[in-house]
């Protein structure tokens, strides 16, 4: 069974980054629900890592752009 992480980090300023790693698709998005919740909720910027989108179904339209087509 691969490791599955999740790294917290509270800056100086109080904001919040959550780091997940060894999890595939969005299963990272179930995972951390539950403490963004906690944390009032509200998500400034989400960024999903090469990780993250390798599990996720993409729109033939951005698979395309992906490739260099445009």
């Amino acid at each position: 069974m691969d490791v599955q992480e999740i790294e917290v980090t509270i800056g100086k300023d109080g904001k919040v980054q959550v780091h997940v790693r060894g999890v595939q698709g969005k299963a990272c998005l179930d995972i951390t629900r539950a403490l963004e919740n906690a944390l009032g909720g509200e998500v400034e910027v989400r960024e999903m890592t090469p990780e993250a989108i390798e599990g996720i179904q993409l729109p033939e339209e951005t698979r395309l752009r992906e490739k260099g087509m445009h």
